[in-house]
């Protein structure tokens, strides 16, 4: 699968940046192109300059509101982030015509954290026109959520956060969550190693794009995952995982023991690339989901790709799950998962009620009256749209 992708902001433009990195691995280490582009569109002129990969030319690097900001940002206002966005959509829309590869971009990727100013405000608004712009092809939202401190400690953190995963759900064809707080128990200190999580975030796309886009036979799967399988799952609140480890060394494959060890692998792995889903959620809430599984063929069989299967079925019950084998790598057993379709997440629920609880509070302190407590469904409405 070929990706166009577009970061928005400061941690959207970094995250960006990571995956010219992908892009550039796959090319070298496998001969494979998955990315056809990559832009970062912001308000800030010292945030674009701090990027590292993205050609730093203006049609790569796009510098919006210029004369509402001067080049400084918008303050975490995202609704000004909003306007700003949408007043130079054309800009953005030029620039993303320039890419030679464009027609072979499969879909597009806009990535934006969602406490922010800009990038929070501006990527369901991108999103909406790029939408009306390129309807054939898929659009999907890859946010990325607060850190618990953020929200503990800076008031406008939930709001902005609430009404940039609700604009984007209304528009996007499916919203990918990261949450940050997921990966600061990999003991990485979030001032100094802030690029080693935005690398994590990006590296569970690198065998999944890789898959579909291999031409050498004897690195094609007997089940490939492609573009369309993965278009297929994708839809609404979605959630990745990817886990790594080494094939348990088995002594005498004809021994029971070792027999049992090998088929154990196989839910161990899964349960690890459960684990590490970017934003803990409830697998028996998925409508839709994938698994790939990425080795050195010697390292797969049959009996381990069913048992994975059989296991992510038990986990996500009502899912439709697609797989994929692809036969790429050395001893060490990779394993991407994606549930999507995702009925409830318990986080962006919490969003919601408190930034519903903060518009009726200030509802009531304008008017002076009383407002009754509504439930979610029905307070829903007056979480403010920034489309």
């Amino acid at each position: 699968m070929k990706l166009l992708v577009i970061g928005f902001g400061q941690c959207g433009g970094r995250v960006a940046d990571e995956f010219i990195r992908l892009g550039i691995r796959a090319r070298v280490e496998r001969g494979i192109n998955i990315i056809t582009g990559v832009f970062a569109v912001n308000t800030d002129v010292a945030d674009l300059s701090g990027l590292l990969t993205i050609r730093p030319d203006y049609q790569h690097r796009i510098l919006i509101g210029g004369q509402k900001t001067g080049g400084r940002g918008v303050g975490k206002i995202n609704e000004l982030g909003a306007e700003i966005a949408r007043e130079d959509s054309d800009k953005i829309i030029d620039a993303i015509k320039t890419t030679e590869r464009l027609a072979e971009t499969d879909a597009f990727l806009l990535i934006a954290g969602a406490a922010g100013g800009t990038g929070s405000g501006a990527i369901a608004a991108v999103t909406q026109k790029l939408k009306e712009r390129y309807m054939e092809k898929p659009i999907y939202n890859l946010i990325i959520l607060p850190f618990q401190h953020e929200e503990e400690v800076e008031g406008r953190t939930i709001y902005n956060s609430a009404t940039c995963l609700k604009s984007a759900y209304l528009v996007a064809d499916a919203v990918i969550l990261i949450d940050n707080q997921r990966y600061i128990s990999k003991n990485l200190s979030i001032r100094s190693n802030l690029a080693k999580i935005n690398a994590l975030i990006a590296e569970p796309f690198y065998n999944l794009l890789c898959a579909g886009e291999e031409k050498k036979p004897q690195y094609i799967g007997s089940r490939i995952l492609d573009g369309g399988d993965i278009i297929q799952t994708l839809a609404g609140w979605t959630v990745i995982g990817y886990s790594k480890s080494q094939k348990a060394r088995i002594k005498n494959p004809f021994d029971f023991r070792d027999k049992m060890t090998e088929s154990q692998r196989g839910a161990q792995v899964m349960d690890n690339a459960l684990s590490e889903l970017s934003l803990q959620c409830n697998p028996k809430d998925a409508g839709r989901g994938l698994y790939l599984l990425s080795a050195s063929p010697k390292e797969m069989d049959m009996n381990l790709v069913r048992d994975l299967g059989a296991h992510l079925k038990r986990i996500a019950p009502e899912a439709i799950i697609r797989t994929g084998d692809y036969p790429r790598g050395d001893s060490a057993i990779h394993v991407t998962v994606i549930l999507s379709e995702l009925s409830g997440v318990s986080k962006i629920v919490n969003y919601f009620t408190q930034t519903i609880e903060l518009v009726t509070a200030l509802k009531k302190k304008r008017q002076g009256i009383e407002v009754e407590h509504r439930d979610l469904g029905e307070a829903f409405k007056d979480i403010p749209s920034l489309l």
